[in-house]
C-alpha cells in the first residue's frame, strides 16, 4: 500500500487512541466515585448502628443495608456494583472467576508490602457477545473491622454471626489485610 494512503489511517488510529484512553480514565474515575459513594454510605450506616446498638446492630446493617446500597447505586449508574471476598460472609457475594483472580492478585501484592488501600485493578474484557469494563478496589481491614472480622470475635457477636451467616468464613483478619473488594461491571 502506498505510504501516503496510510497517513489518514494512522491519523484515525491516533485519534482513537487518546479517546479510548480518556474513556478508560473516565470509567476509572466514575468507578472510584461510585465506590466512594458505596463505602461512605455504608460506613455512615455502620457508625450509626454501632452508636445505637453496638456491633451486633452493625452486623444487621451489613446483612440488610449493604445489599440495598449496592442495588441503589447499580440502579442509578446502570452498572453492576457490589462487594466480594475470598473469605465470604454472605454467599451471595461470591466472586466470579475474574474477581477471584483479581483478589488473588491483590493478596500477592499485599504480601509484597503494597498497602491494601492502594490496590485497584481495571480491565476491559469480553463476556459472551459483549465487551465490559471491570473495576475492583480492595477493601482494607481497619481496626474497627476487627470487631466482627478479627481473630478474636466476642461471644455475642460470634452468636449473631452464626445465626445470620452459618457458613461464615470472614474472620481471622488483621489490620491492613485485604478484607475483600468493591467490584463494578460497566457494560459498554
Amino acid at each position: 500500500m502506498n505510504r501516503w494512503k496510510m497517513i489518514p489511517v494512522a491519523l484515525a488510529l491516533a485519534a482513537v487512541g487518546p479517546a479510548h484512553a480518556e474513556s478508560v480514565d473516565e470509567r476509572i474515575a466514575a468507578s472510584q466515585e461510585a465506590i466512594q459513594d458505596f463505602a461512605g454510605t455504608l460506613q455512615g450506616h455502620l457508625m450509626e448502628a454501632m452508636q445505637q446498638g453496638g456491633p451486633t446492630e452493625a452486623i444487621s446493617v451489613c446483612q440488610q443495608v449493604a445489599p440495598q446500597i449496592a442495588e441503589d447505586i447499580s440502579a442509578e449508574t446502570g452498572w453492576s456494583v457490589g462487594r466480594t471476598s475470598l473469605k465470604l460472609r454472605n454467599p451471595d457475594n461470591a466472586p466470579d472467576e475474574w474477581e477471584r483472580a483479581v483478589l488473588e492478585h491483590f493478596e500477592a501484592r499485599r504480601a509484597q508490602g503494597v498497602p491494601a488501600s492502594e490496590l485497584a485493578y481495571h480491565e476491559t474484557v469480553q463476556e459472551g457477545d459483549e465487551e465490559v469494563f471491570r473495576f475492583m478496589r480492595a477493601i482494607p481491614t481497619g481496626s474497627v473491622c476487627l470487631t466482627c472480622h478479627g481473630s478474636e470475635v466476642d461471644g455475642d457477636i460470634q452468636h449473631a454471626l452464626e445465626r445470620l451467616y452459618p457458613e461464615d468464613q470472614a474472620t481471622g483478619y488483621s489490620e491492613g489485610d485485604v478484607r475483600g473488594a468493591f467490584t463494578i461491571i460497566q457494560r459498554m
